[in-house]
C-alpha cells in the first residue's frame, strides 16, 4: 500500500501562516508532526499532496494502489483500523470532513471528493486540526499519545544528577545524550519527554505533559508549564505554557509565551511577551486568511501564531490573538497589530514597511549558518512564491 497525506484546501487555508511553508501534516502537535505520527503508526514513509508550489520540497509519490489520508487528522488505532478496511473508490468521512480515500488513481490538488463512495466513520472522538487554536488545544493529549508511540518497548536513560527532583519518574523518558542538572520535573499529571542530546539547565521547572525534542535546550531558571512542546533544536527560557515551538526556534530569555504556536527558525528577543487573555474576558478574535479579517476564535485563552522565519526584537509585546506571517522582522514599542503580514519590517509605533526579499534571505542564511545549514533551492522557491503572492496583503 502507498500512503499519501493530503491537504484539504479549506483546512489548509484556515491553518495559515503555518501552511504557507509546509503541508498541513508538517504541523507539530505533541512530540511529533502529524506526518511523523502516521509514519510511526504505518511503519513506512508517507508522501504529500499539497499546493503545487510546495511539491518541489514535499513530494507526491503515487502508484496504482494508493491510500490518501487527510493530513489534518491525528492517527489513532480505531481510525487506522477503519482506513485499512476501505475498498478501492471508497472515501471514509466524518460529517463533512473526508478522512481518507483508497484509489488506484493519482489525485490532484484540490481533491474532488464527489467522485468517491462514502463510508461514514463510526461515532468517536477524533483529533483534527481545523483551526489555529486546535494546535495548542490538542497539544497536551497529543504529547500523551506520542509519548506511547515514541517510548513503547524502550528503556529510558537514568537521571543521575543528585540535585534533580523528579515526581512520578515512571512518566519521564530521557533519550541518549540528554543532560539534566538541578531541575524539578513533575510528571504526575502527564508525561515528560526529553529528547536525544537535549539539555535541561540548572533551576528549570518542568510540568508535564511536556516535550523537549532532539537538541533542544530548556534554559536555566525557566518555567515550563503543562502542554508545552519544544521541537528539535529549539531553546526556551522564561515562562512558557500550552505552547509549541516547532523547530530551530528560540525564546532564550525571560518573558511570557502562552497558548501560542511558533513556527520554524523564529526568534523572540529578550523580554518578548504575549497576552493570552483579554482583560474583559471575552472571545478572542483572530485574523483569518480565508476572510481576510478578524473572526471570533471561540476561545477565551488565545495567544500568538507566528509563521516560519519571523523574528521579534527585545521587549516586543504581542496582543491577545496575534497572527504574524512568514519572514517578518517585528520590533518597537507598544502592542503590535493583531495581524502582521508576511515579509514586513517594523512595528506598530513606527509603521510596517515591506521587507526587502534579498535582505530577508540574507538574514535567514546568517541564522542558519550558526546551525551549519542553509536554505535549499526548494526553500528559496517557496519563499519567493510567498513573497510574490502574500507580502502585499
Amino acid at each position: 500500500m502507498n500512503y499519501i497525506v493530503f491537504d484539504d484546501i479549506q483546512i489548509r487555508n484556515q491553518l495559515k501562516p503555518f501552511t504557507f511553508t509546509k503541508p498541513v501534516a508538517g504541523i507539530r502537535c505533541g512530540i511529533l508532526t502529524i506526518a511523523e505520527k502516521w509514519e510511526r503508526m504505518l511503519h513506512t514513509k508517507v508522501s504529500f499532496l499539497t499546493e503545487n508550489y510546495l511539491q518541489t520540497k514535499f513530494e507526491d509519490i503515487a502508484t496504482d494502489n494508493n491510500l490518501y489520508i487527510n493530513g489534518a487528522v491525528c492517527p489513532d488505532a480505531r481510525l487506522l483500523s477503519e482506513i485499512s478496511q476501505l475498498n478501492n473508490g471508497e472515501a471514509l468521512v466524518e460529517g463533512d470532513t473526508t478522512l481518507a480515500i483508497k484509489t488506484k488513481e493519482k489525485l490532484n490538488f484540490p481533491i474532488d471528493y464527489s467522485r468517491y463512495g462514502l463510508k461514514e466513520f463510526p461515532a468517536t472522538q477524533l483529533t483534527i486540526l481545523k483551526n489555529l487554536p486546535d494546535i495548542y488545544l490538542n497539544n497536551g493529549n497529543q504529547i500523551k499519545a506520542d509519548y506511547l508511540l515514541v517510548t513503547q518497548g524502550r528503556y529510558t536513560q537514568p537521571v543521575t544528577d543528585p540535585f534533580t527532583r523528579i515526581y512520578a519518574p515512571e512518566n519521564v523518558f530521557v533519550e541518549e545524550g540528554a543532560i539534566i542538572k538541578a531541575a524539578i520535573i513533575n510528571a504526575e499529571n502527564g508525561p515528560v519527554y526529553i529528547g536525544k542530546n537535549a539539555t535541561v539547565q540548572e533551576g528549570a521547572i518542568i510540568i508535564g505533559p511536556f516535550s523537549a525534542d532532539e537538541g533542544s535546550i530548556v534554559a536555566w531558571g525557566s518555567k515550563m508549564r503543562a502542554n508545552t512542546t519544544l521541537g528539535p533544536f529549539c531553546r526556551a527560557g522564561g515562562e512558557v505554557g500550552n505552547s509549541i515551538l516547532t523547530a530551530y526556534s528560540n525564546k532564550a530569555h525571560d518573558g511570557f509565551l502562552g497558548n501560542s504556536v511558533i513556527g520554524e527558525w523564529c526568534n523572540l528577543g529578550a523580554n518578548t511577551n504575549n497576552s493570552n487573555l483579554k482583560n474583559d474576558y471575552t472571545d478572542v478574535k483572530l485574523y483569518s486568511y480565508v476572510s481576510r479579517q478578524l473572526e471570533k476564535s471561540g476561545e477565551l485563552f488565545c495567544g500568538l501564531f507566528m509563521g516560519d522565519y519571523t523574528k521579534a526584537g527585545i521587549s516586543t509585546m504581542f496582543n491577545t490573538g496575534t497572527v504574524a506571517g512568514v519572514c517578518s522582522n517585528i520590533f518597537g514599542a507598544g502592542f503590535q497589530n493583531k495581524h502582521v503580514p508576511s515579509f514586513r519590517w517594523g512595528g506598530a509605533d513606527s509603521g510596517y514597511v515591506p521587507y526587502r526579499f534579498n535582505k530577508a534571505i540574507q538574514v535567514i542564511n546568517e541564522t542558519m549558518k550558526r546551525r551549519e545549514t542553509q536554505l535549499s533551492a526548494a526553500d528559496l522557491q517557496i519563499l519567493q512564491y510567498i513573497h510574490e503572492t502574500e507580502s502585499s496583503i
